[in-house]
This record gives C-alpha cells, sequence and structure tokens, in this order.
C-alpha cells in the first residue's frame, strides 16, 4: 500500500477535513477519489454533522479498510444554518492539529477528481513558496457534458478544495463562521493580507458531483450572495459591475435583480458586518484595483484578477472549448 504523504522526491504531507451532512449519494465516489490518489494523506477527518442517512456507515466502512481515515461525529446542538460547516471543519482541525503535515484542505463530500490530483497541486505549492492557498477549477456536468463551471478564476479557489500550507492556514485562524456564508471567500482576503498568494490551476480538474438547482433556488441563492456582499464590505460599485455581467445569464436579468436586492436589504437594516475595518480596506482596495485594470484593458474579464506575484507566467483567460478548458501550460 502507498505510504500517506510519500513523494518520490521528498515528503510533503497533507491533511484533509470534509464536513458532511446527509451526502450518501456523492460521498463514496468522494473517498473513491482520494483513496485513489498517488500521494495520499496521513488524515482524513470526515466531520458526521449529525446525518439522517447512511453517511456515518459509509464512513465508518471506509475507515476500517484505510487507516488515514477518520469519523468524528458531531452530537452537540447547535444551528443548522450556514455556519454549520465551518464549525464541523473547526472540530476537524482541533481532532488533527498535533499530526505533522504541512498542508491543510477543507473537501467537500460531493466532488471527485483524477488519481494524481494531490500529486501535481503539492509540485504547485513546490514551486511557488509563496504560494498560501490552491486548489482547482469546478466542472460540472450540463446537459450531458462535463463543462467548467461559470465563475472559475484563477483567483479564487474554489471552497470544495481549498488546500492552505499549514501556516498560512494557523496565521488567519482558520474558517471564520459567518452568517450568510461564504468562509472561503473571507479566508481568500485574509490569507491575502497576510502576504500569501491564492491561485486556482485551471489544469486541475474538479468535478462537482451535486446537481444545479432549479431557477428558483438560484435566485435565492443570488439574494444571499447579495447579502454576503454587504456583510464583507463589498465596493457597492464593484457589486453593481458583477450584476451587469450577470444579465444575460438565466434567468435573464432576475438573478442581478436578485443579488442587488440582498445587497440593498442589508444598507437598508444596518446590519452589522462580521469582518474588521481593516478587512473591508483591503478586499476593496483589491475591488478597486479589478475595476481600474478592466477599465484600462488589462484584463478581458471583470472576474479575473491580477494573479499573485509566484504564479505570474500563469496568468492567462482560460480557453474554453467544446471539450472544456484547454491548459495553458502543464509544466509543472
Amino acid at each position: 500500500m502507498r505510504e500517506p504523504g510519500n513523494m518520490s522526491d521528498g515528503s510533503r504531507k497533507y491533511a484533509l477535513i470534509t464536513g458532511a451532512y446527509n451526502e450518501e449519494n456523492f460521498l463514496e465516489r468522494t473517498i473513491q477519489s482520494v483513496v485513489s490518489q498517488t500521494v495520499l494523506p496521513v488524515r482524513w477527518i470526515i466531520v458526521d454533522d449529525s446525518s439522517t442517512d447512511h453517511t456515518p456507515e459509509i464512513v465508518a466502512r471506509y475507515a476500517r479498510q484505510y487507516n488515514f481515515i477518520e469519523l468524528l461525529q458531531l452530537r452537540d446542538p447547535h444551528p443548522r444554518d450556514f455556519t454549520a460547516h465551518v464549525v464541523a471543519i473547526n472540530a476537524g482541525y482541533e481532532s488533527v492539529k498535533n499530526t505533522e503535515f504541512d498542508f491543510i484542505g477543507n473537501l467537500d463530500a460531493d466532488i471527485a477528481f483524477e488519481p494524481d490530483y494531490f500529486h501535481r497541486l503539492l509540485r504547485k505549492f513546490e514551486e511557488y513558496p509563496q504560494l498560501g492557498l490552491a486548489g482547482g477549477f469546478l466542472y460540472e456536468e450540463q446537459n450531458g457534458e462535463l463543462k467548467a463551471r461559470r465563475g472559475n478564476s484563477v483567483r479564487s479557489v474554489p471552497n470544495a478544495v481549498q488546500l492552505f500550507r499549514r501556516g498560512c492556514y494557523e496565521a488567519i485562524g482558520g474558517y471564520l463562521p459567518l452568517k450568510y456564508g461564504a468562509p472561503d471567500w473571507c479566508a481568500e482576503v485574509r490569507v491575502r493580507m497576510k502576504g500569501w498568494g491564492v491561485y486556482a490551476f485551471p489544469d486541475l480538474k474538479v468535478i462537482h458531483l451535486r446537481p444545479t438547482g432549479s431557477a428558483d433556488g438560484r435566485l435565492r441563492n443570488m439574494y444571499r450572495n447579495g447579502l454576503v456582499a454587504f456583510s464583507l464590505g463589498s465596493h457597492p460599485i464593484f457589486e453593481l459591475l458583477k450584476s451587469l455581467r450577470r444579465i444575460p445569464q438565466k434567468p435573464f436579468g432576475l438573478a442581478s435583480l436578485a443579488m442587488l436586492a440582498g445587497l440593498a436589504s442589508g444598507y437598508l437594516r444596518r446590519e452589522k458586518r462580521q469582518v474588521s475595518e481593516e478587512f473591508i480596506r483591503s478586499l476593496r482596495d483589491e475591488q478597486r484595483k479589478r475595476m481600474w485594470a478592466f477599465l484600462l484593458g488589462r484584463s478581458q474579464d471583470f472576474a479575473e484578477l491580477e494573479p499573485p506575484a509566484p504564479c505570474d507566467r500563469f496568468y492567462k483567460v482560460p480557453e474554453l472549448t467544446e471539450h472544456g478548458i484547454k491548459a495553458e501550460d502543464d509544466s509543472l
């Protein structure tokens, strides 16, 4: 059996944490993706958040086969809201923090990837010492075809596959439990505030297994996105420009209105933000740079940001083909 964390040119040990609630439909494929990795994690804590389906039984069965998999069950009552996942991840980290590892990853229970995913991702960290947070691009099945998820950006690592350098993760204090969610966005800003790089690599494909929701569900989600933007102090002009970009997307115009309604709701209710003034200044400074880059023609897409310093040569707008994203550079 392969040794956890073993690489032919040196050891880069990583640990994973997965928060799972009623994930019996997808979890097994995620587990199979991890146990098939050419570089295995030293520990993988799967936190069952009081599931009512067969999630804990699935984890327990694989834990008997693989000694790096551990089931942690949360029994203490807590709200089933947008903070629940962070509660699970933080509980997992408490369980794993005394283990020796170099990287710590948040891994959702409804994704899959190729057997060399973590091997290649760890190589990215080796190549770029200032890289603090990284991951791949999400793909989803659309009309029977696997396509790159709308909104993929090299600047933002999907919450489903965020892998941190341990020193970076501990420097930011881990994830924050936020009222409206988006702990991944919050973490990315805090990582950059600490001087680390954040990068999502288009050549690392991650399959999101859960089907996309209905139009009504998307509108509710966009309204929440507006509340998230307010709660993190996002620049209102930046959010307006984002909403204008979404007008051509189905359901046409309604998603943009729903997001702006959520943003306006936060201002009208004068809700207290859950982040510091320093955080808001840093986020808005980033966003002003993005807007200027777009207006001056230095960015082909408003969704894209200038890359973090250690990854300059990887920054290109991905080319979309009928087969998905064409990797611009796969030299690592």
